[in-house]
C-alpha cells in the first residue's frame, strides 16, 4: 500500500512496489497550497472516475492516471480497501489523488493539519494534577467527667454552663421583679389534702 506524509510544503505519496510498477512511478508530490479538500472514501470503486489512461487496471488493483474533461486523476487503489482522497485546485498536476493507505484516518488528520487554517494534530489528554491527601481532623478534647476526677457533668459541661436543649434554653435569666409582675394577677388557692389535720373536716 501507499504511504502519505507531509514534508515541508508538499504532500508526498510513496507507492508500494506493486503500485509503483503498475503506475510506472514510485511517488507523487503535490503542494500543500494546492489542497482543496481531503476525505476518506469507504467504497474504493467510487474513486475510479473518467476513463483509464496509462497504468494497470486489473480486477481488484488499479494504479495509474485516469483522464477527465477538467484534468487528470491519479489513483493507486486496491479492492475492499479504504481510500484517502486529496482534492486539488485546477493548477495542480492532478485534480485528485486517491490512494489506499494502511491508516487513512490518521493520514487524513496529518494532511488536514498541514492545510492553511487546518486543525493542529491531536495531543494526548493532559493528566490531572494529583490531589493532596486529606489531612485527618484534629482530635477533639473534652473536659474530664466527675467520675474521672474532673468537674464536668455527664454531658461534658463544666460547672455553671447551662443545658442547650433543656427547658428555658436560650431564654434570658429569670429576675425577681419580672417574676412578681407575672404572678401579680394570679389567684392562689390553698391546696389542702383531705384528712390532713389542717384540712376541712369530713361531714358526719
Amino acid at each position: 500500500m501507499a504511504h502519505v506524509t507531509v514534508e515541508g510544503t508538499e504532500v508526498v505519496v510513496r507507492l508500494g512496489l506493486r503500485e509503483g510498477l503498475a503506475a510506472r512511478r514510485r511517488q507523487v508530490r503535490v503542494p500543500v497550497s494546492a489542497l482543496r479538500e481531503v476525505h476518506v472514501e469507504r467504497s474504493w470503486w467510487r474513486v475510479l472516475r473518467g476513463r483509464a489512461g496509462h497504468g494497470t487496471w486489473a480486477p481488484g488493483r488499479c494504479s495509474g492516471v485516469r483522464k477527465r474533461p477538467d484534468g487528470e486523476d491519479f489513483v493507486a487503489v486496491r479492492a475492499e480497501s479504504t481510500v484517502l482522497c486529496l482534492e486539488l485546485d485546477a493548477g495542480a498536476p492532478y485534480r485528485r489523488v486517491a490512494v489506499s493507505v494502511p491508516d487513512p484516518e490518521r493520514a487524513e488528520r496529518a494532511v488536514r493539519a498541514a492545510m492553511p487554517g487546518g486543525e493542529p494534530p491531536e495531543s494526548p489528554d493532559p493528566q490531572p494534577d494529583p490531589q493532596p491527601d486529606p489531612q485527618p481532623d484534629p482530635p477533639q478534647h473534652r473536659p474530664p467527667l466527675q467520675h474521672e476526677g474532673g468537674t464536668a457533668d455527664d454531658h461534658g459541661r463544666p460547672p455553671g454552663v447551662g443545658s442547650r436543649t433543656g427547658s428555658g434554653a436560650g431564654q434570658p435569666p429569670l429576675d425577681d421583679e419580672r417574676a412578681l409582675r407575672a404572678n401579680a394577677d394570679r389567684v392562689r388557692r390553698e391546696h389542702v389534702v383531705p384528712g390532713h389535720p389542717d384540712g376541712p373536716e369530713k361531714a358526719p
